[in-house]
């Protein structure tokens, strides 16, 4: 433990999200100090429309967020 899911549109390369799943477990570390080695990575893709729901539950809805976004996502649908 600490997990991370990184949710994104879909349309990133395999290479792309080893990446950004590679960077983002460094910044972990180097945030909190935490064993590289117990970091997990998942990366879920949506489509504009699947994410207007997504949206709505991970961000509009969740007390837990901690940065919000500057974005209607309604945006993504044009």
């Amino acid at each position: 433990m600490p997990h991370i899911t990184l949710k994104m549109l879909k349309g990133r390369t395999d290479e792309q999200k080893a990446l950004a799943a590679e960077k983002l477990s460094a910044a972990l570390v180097e945030a909190i100090g935490c064993t590289p080695s117990h970091i997990s990575v998942s990366v879920e893709d949506f489509t504009p429309e699947e994410w207007q729901e997504q949206y709505r539950v991970e961000v509009t809805e969740n007390a837990h967020l901690v940065k919000t976004p500057d974005y209607d996502p309604k945006e993504l649908l044009k």
